[in-house]
């Protein structure tokens, strides 16, 4: 893993994430969740939709597909994907964000 977050962050507790090769710190609020992610293998996820999400990439490289458009996105760039909106992509290894989902239960507590 990366370990780019400091002791803060990796003490929220990870997130029960339901892929491998990827690790996620858990911040819970009451109407949304917010997770420090890094990712240490590809990962292709398949098309979905949920509430809305917002990310900053902070290292690597992920490729959207937001409502049937194409974008590359990569260190300082930032994406959102309005509730309901279907979308897939690819998550390459040494990527890392910091996403905001507009939902309480989008992922457990490990």
């Amino acid at each position: 893993m990366l370990n780019i977050f400091p002791s803060p962050i990796v003490n929220l507790g990870e997130a029960d994430l339901p892929f491998k090769g990827a690790k996620a710190y858990l911040s819970q609020g009451d109407d949304h969740q917010i997770l420090f992610m890094e990712f240490d293998e590809d990962i292709d996820l398949p098309e979905h939709s949920h509430e809305s999400q917002w990310a900053v990439v902070l290292e690597g490289k992920i490729e959207m597909v937001i409502d049937g458009v194409k974008n590359t996105y990569q260190k300082g760039d930032r994406y959102f994907i309005p509730s309901g909106v279907k979308h897939s992509g690819k998550i390459y290894a040494g990527y890392s964000d910091i996403t905001f989902f507009g939902e309480s239960n989008r992922y457990k507590r490990k």
